[in-house]
């Protein structure tokens, strides 16, 4: 008890000390807990930072391997479009342009980029006029049309504006896409449509003037059977055998030569086809014209080795008189005229708008140093009764004529002219792999006569009587039909006695071609001689190819009628 009591040896103040010890340890340990919690926390913080900044880095760099890959993608498709795409700034300096631009014009990228868009695509020293980037700087609108380079070629142009973050225009970018071969087949196109518009109408037209110049030498053939008549019955000596029958002949000659004009761009339209050396008729024409036309200067280039054509050498030398004149008509003080013969092989590209076949052809290029024409009157040039010459000087049938017998052989027939500058027929003939047909001899002038019997058959009654009386006149004994039902009927009754039958080929009831097959039915050695105001169209061509004997033109006279008789009776 007595050390319990004694006196501590520690003063209140060392108390206060060791407290004071105590709590600044305390303080320490808790800073260092604080420190380490800290350091702790900063280590995170700066693990977090640098993760984070890692995570940044690829995200910026998989943005921009985006943003890079969008770039290419946007500037493979501007390289790969076909159309031109050049962007252009507010002075019209070209800024970037894709291949199909560089392409176009021919150059490398860094051959455009810092040069005007005039200068290298309209070759231009300033601003195109009625500019349509300009429009877009006016007005901040898209524009579009068509624009056309120096070089031939035509853009279809679009524009865009290109605005900055304020809503300015700073750049335009344009789209061309080259049409060229758009537009020239847009053009072939109303072409080939024109052409077979034209087509229609000459088809129209020729169908009616086939019928007017069938009537017409019917009435024809009315005249001259009876003038022949008349001239049988009267001496030579007699004042109206020179002075008014002989007359009337030549007039009726020229109403004929009228209606072969008709007939030539009329359907069908061929007469007497043969294999012909074509240098030697032109020759023959140019010769004939020639003499007649002194002041025409005619140059002739011939190919040596021409093929031969199956043409009607006397339509074909029609076309060329056609031509002469015209020629002519175009040089009233004189000129050139130029002949020139080819070989030739056309293909479908070309004969297809022309409606004919591909393969060899026969050239024949006549080219005059002339007046020329308008294109207005280049497109007419062909209409049948279109002339450009004053009322009573032409009745616009000659090149219409022209027309219809090249389209009725199968060819073509071409115009090119220039006001000022003269003309180009070009006529291609389809060439024939036939030999050329040997020169027939003209037929005496005296008519041949003959006792055999033969069967008229005309629907006309004017051409029944007077064929009637010119076959009585020259010896022939003659049975007649009005139709064709009717020489049938006459035929099967009297096949035993008739000789020939000279048979009309266009009848209401039942046409010559039915006519024909139903009489060779009766009697297959029967010998026919088609006749008709038409020329030998496909009917009449197509039944001379199944043997019919002879073709004869109306109107005819009596020699040409009994040569024709004779030359079929007599072939063996």
């Amino acid at each position: 008890a007595a050390v319990a009591n004694k006196p501590s040896d520690y003063t209140e103040a060392d108390s206060r000390q060791i407290e004071a010890f105590c709590t600044n340890v305390q303080i320490i340990l808790d800073r260092k807990h604080a420190e380490n919690k800290l350091r702790e926390h900063i280590d995170y913080l700066d693990r977090r930072v640098k993760e984070r900044t890692i995570e940044l880095e690829e995200a910026i760099s998989k943005t921009e391997a985006a943003l890079k890959k969008s770039e290419e993608d946007k500037t493979n498709i501007l390289e790969t479009m076909p159309e031109l795409v050049v962007y252009v700034d507010t002075h019209m300096k070209i800024v970037w342009a894709n291949r199909a631009a560089t392409d176009a014009l021919g150059v490398k990228a860094d051959g455009l980029v810092g040069t005007y868009c005039y200068e290298k695509f309209f070759q231009r020293s300033d601003l195109c006029p009625h500019c349509p980037a300009q429009k877009i700087l006016k007005t901040g609108e898209l524009q579009e049309g068509e624009r056309y380079s120096p070089a031939g070629r035509v853009w279809h142009f679009r524009g865009y504006p290109v605005r900055d973050a304020n809503g300015e225009i700073t750049a335009i970018l344009e789209v061309m896409e080259d049409i060229t071969e758009q537009k020239r087949a847009e053009e072939e196109n109303r072409r080939l449509e024109a052409q077979f518009q034209q087509a229609q109408k000459m088809e129209a037209v020729g169908t009616l003037a086939g019928g007017i110049a069938h009537d017409f030498n019917n009435l024809l053939m009315g005249i001259q059977g009876h003038t022949s008549l008349m001239l049988l019955g009267i001496d030579s000596q007699h004042p109206h055998y020179f002075e008014h029958l002989k007359g009337i002949e030549n007039i009726v000659q020229k109403g004929a030569d009228l209606s072969k004009q008709l007939l030539g761009f009329a359907r069908g339209g061929k007469y007497e086809v043969k294999s012909t050396a074509l240098n030697a008729l032109i020759e023959k024409n140019s010769e004939m014209f020639g003499r007649t036309k002194k002041e025409v200067t005619i140059h002739k280039k011939y190919e040596k080795a021409l093929w031969p054509v199956e043409v009607d050498q006397g339509q074909i030398g029609q076309v060329l008189l056609n031509l002469y004149v015209n020629a002519w008509q175009a040089m009233p003080g004189g000129g050139d005229l130029y002949i020139e013969t080819s070989n030739v092989v056309l293909d479908k590209d070309y004969t297809e708008a022309f409606g004919v076949k591909p393969g060899k052809y026969v050239k024949i290029a006549m080219t005059d140093t002339g007046a020329g024409m308008d294109e207005a009157t280049r497109k007419r040039i062909f209409e049948p009764f279109f002339t450009t010459k004053e009322m009573g000087r032409g009745t616009g049938l000659g090149l219409a004529s022209a027309y219809g017998i090249i389209k009725n052989h199968g060819g073509i027939i071409n115009v090119e002219s220039e006001k000022g500058k003269g003309t180009t027929f070009d006529i291609y003939l389809p060439a024939s792999e036939k030999e050329v047909a040997t020169e027939e001899k003209k037929p005496a002038e005296e008519i041949l006569r003959g006792t055999e019997s033969i069967l008229l058959v005309d629907d006309e009654d004017m051409v029944l009587d007077v064929g009637e009386s010119i076959l009585r006149r020259i010896g022939y004994k003659v049975f007649s039909a009005r139709s064709g039902k009717e020489a049938i009927e006459v035929f099967r009754k009297h096949k035993n006695d008739i000789d020939l039958v000279i048979l009309d080929m266009i009848m209401p009831d039942m046409g010559g071609g039915e006519v024909y097959d139903r009489i060779k039915e009766i009697d297959p050695r029967i010998k026919v001689l088609l006749s008709s105001g038409y020329s030998i169209d496909g009917q009449a061509a197509e039944i001379l190819e199944r043997g019919c004997d002879g073709f004869i033109q109306k109107p005819f006279d009596i020699k040409t009628l009994s040569h024709k008789i004779r030359e079929i009776l007599e072939k063996r």
